[in-house]
């Protein structure tokens, strides 16, 4: 199947009480490993790229390599821009064809965030997703990590979206980037921002959540939540392993295909767990 708009992801996950899982890659193993699990599970999904790790290759190596793999996959995915913090990545990203983009601008002040998030909406082009983000969340991604983390407004949770014309909203609750094993949602904060906005949200920061609290979100309004480090630690691990066990392994197809099958296993959980409906 071809690579599908962000907005039939949002409407299929919202009609079927679906939360999406959002999973970022960075190479051919994790791409493998990620597609691998949307087959078992069946559940629509998005995978994502942020600008730190198009460095490499560029959007289009990235778009090359997802859809190729996708063209033998029956489950809609879209191909999401991650972080974009500026609106060249997002030029970047809509000029190979991804099919839905995140423009965050959360670290500046609320009515320079609007300016530019709107900005980015007059970018894409019909049927292209854009998600927004409204408090800073915390962590670090790449080891990169905002100046100043702030929770959600849910005061200022409809203007911002109205104002916008996002589709999707990140919001700041207690989630943290990267592997934060103390990370906690705060729900009743979650409740309040939902019930004030327009769109479904989309929480980042999922590897260092709980299982059950993970479990609990698509009772939110959450559509899309975020993975990247249980992936890039899956990889990193394997090959670790690998060349603990034989420091003077020389097959690295072999080590390649254990990583991709350890990725597979991470994202597959992750898809559960967020989704207790499937099977």
């Amino acid at each position: 199947m071809a690579l599908v708009s962000g907005m039939d992801i949002i409407k299929e996950c919202t009609s079927r009480g679906l939360v999406a899982g959002s999973f970022n890659t960075t190479n051919i193993e994790t791409t493998m490993g990620i597609v691998a699990a949307i087959e078992r599970v069946g559940v629509p999904t998005f995978i994502q790229v942020a600008p730190t790790n198009v460095a490499l290759s560029g959007y289009e190596y990235v778009y090359d390599m997802v859809s190729r793999r996708l063209a033998s996959c029956d489950v809609p995915v879209a191909l999401h821009l991650d972080h974009g913090k500026s609106l060249e990545s997002v030029e970047g990203a809509l000029a190979a064809d991804f099919t839905s983009v995140m423009i965050d601008y959360s670290e500046y002040p609320f009515e320079e965030n609007i300016r530019v998030s709107s900005r980015a909406r007059e970018m894409c082009p019909p049927g292209v997703s854009l998600e927004a983000e409204l408090g800073s969340i915390g962590g670090k991604e790449d080891d990169v990590a905002p100046e100043h983390a702030s929770y959600t407004n849910p005061e200022q949770v409809k203007q911002f979206v109205e104002a916008v014309g996002c589709d999707m909203l990140a919001v700041s609750v207690g989630n943290q980037h990267g592997y934060a094993p103390n990370a906690r949602i705060n729900f009743e904060l979650l409740a309040k921002v939902q019930a004030e906005s327009p769109v479904p949200l989309v929480i980042h920061g999922a590897s260092g959540l709980p299982s059950e609290q993970l479990a609990r979100l698509h009772e939110f309004g959450v559509v899309k939540v975020n993975v990247a480090a249980d992936l890039r630690n899956a990889m990193i691990r394997s090959f670790g392993e690998a060349y603990a066990a034989n420091p003077n392994e020389n097959s690295l197809i072999r080590v390649s295909t254990d990583a991709v099958a350890a990725i597979a296993d991470v994202v597959e959980a992750r898809i559960r767990t967020l989704n207790p409906s499937v099977a």
